[in-house]
């Protein structure tokens, strides 16, 4: 396999705060500070071995508690390209350990309404009703209406990530199932297509990495796992317009398939396709954009997705075990950053063998994703057990 940079840097530590509905007694820095105790804790280091800091805002809070300074920083909302710029930082010798961090607390505060990171706030789709459900919810049509998908295909993926929070004991929605496609689609709509238990939850909780050298990753106590590709796309700034499948630049990609050439990017990374991909831990706002991404990544061909899940495929023990954790319908939901670190987080834990449940056998690679059509982007990552 050709080298990349990417191939020279590992995820040695990861973990999870607490999560719940809502978590009394914390706000957004000190749930991220219980995350990043425990993520030292994971890998055995202590503040003064990390010399990179990915937080977002709490990046220079976390600098100057840790007394870690002078250290790289990115001041970005934490995510699949957060955590790639920090590889890029250690690959380019800027620094050689990273710790990447966010949480959420006490943000979500007016629960009569819509989460805020959700709703719009200009005067050109607010007074539409424009919000995120409704969103996802245009580009889930346009695809139903090219290509006949069905409710029934959206519930069974539904279901099935449910199904997986609902057997995770550190789920925020754990021991709330089982649930079959019919209880999906008795449940209330929300914005057509979508029902309630085709959308994500909100929740609350923090997690943290931490990424070095591979050669510093092999005398760390921890499984190291290995960056084999990443990537990411956009079409715009999220949440702010209305979003068009057809949306579309010079190059002719489009808004509907948006991740795409992200992954043909990741996958040529690599020297990997499809077909080597172990476990699919995909970025699940709403059920349709599990369906949506395989096509995109290219599981399967454009139009088939819907069919492509109904064979048991993205169930435990099936050939595409799909966001294994329950993901953000189940498992956590908190905060814009959190969940998009956490798909992240399971991937690892996947290829260190170490789930609480839904372990997929000998798992050697991890397809991670954040993101949407709906929200005008989507970024990719693979993770390998091995270094190339």
């Amino acid at each position: 396999m050709a080298k990349h940079p990417f191939h020279d840097v590992a995820i040695v530590g990861i973990a999870n705060s607490e999560q719940a509905r809502v978590l009394e007694g914390h706000d957004s820095t000190t749930i991220t500070f219980q995350a990043v105790h425990r993520v030292l804790a994971d890998t055995g280091l202590t503040p003064s071995d990390i010399d990179g800091i990915a937080a977002g805002p709490f990046s220079g809070p976390l600098t100057y508690y840790m007394r870690n300074g002078p250290a790289w920083r990115n001041h970005m909302a934490p995510s699949i390209p957060i955590i790639l710029d920090a590889a890029s930082a250690i690959a380019t010798g800027q620094c050689h350990t990273v710790l990447v961090a966010h949480g959420s607390a006490g943000v979500y505060t007016e629960r009569a309404s819509t989460a805020p990171w959700t709703r719009p706030a200009h005067e050109f789709v607010v007074a539409y009703g424009m919000f995120t459900a409704a969103e996802f919810a245009l580009i889930a049509q346009r695809h139903m209406h090219m290509h006949g998908t069905t409710p029934e295909q959206l519930a069974t993926v539904a279901a099935t990530i449910r199904n997986n929070g609902h057997a995770h004991p550190e789920a925020v929605y754990h021991g709330r199932g089982p649930f079959t496609p019919d209880d999906i689609l008795a449940s209330r709509m929300v914005a057509d297509p979508f029902h309630l238990l085709d959308c994500a939850m909100t929740s609350e909780g923090a997690c943290a990495l931490i990424l070095t050298t591979r050669e510093r990753a092999q005398d760390l106590p921890t499984k190291p796992v290995y960056i084999l590709g990443g990537a990411c796309d956009s079409f715009g700034p999220s949440y702010q317009h209305p979003p068009a499948w057809d949306l579309a630049g010079p190059s002719g990609r489009n808004n509907g398939y948006t991740g795409r050439w992200a992954a043909q990017k990741s996958f040529a990374m690599g020297e990997l396709g499809p077909t080597d991909v172990d476990v699919c831990e995909f970025y699940d706002p709403f059920s349709f954009e599990i369906i949506r991404q395989f096509e995109a990544y290219g599981f399967c061909e454009e139009g088939e997705g819907g069919d492509f899940i109904m064979d048991g495929c993205i169930g435990p023990g099936g050939r595409c075990p799909v966001t294994t954790d329950g993901g953000t319908m189940s498992f956590s939901h908190g905060g814009a950053a959190v969940q998009q670190l956490q798909r992240v987080i399971r991937g690892v834990e996947q290829l260190r063998g170490t789930c609480a449940t839904a372990q997929v056998p000998d798992a050697q690679v991890a397809m991670c994703s954040n993101g949407g059509a709906g929200a005008l982007f989507t970024d990719v990552m693979l993770l390998g057990a091995e270094t190339p």
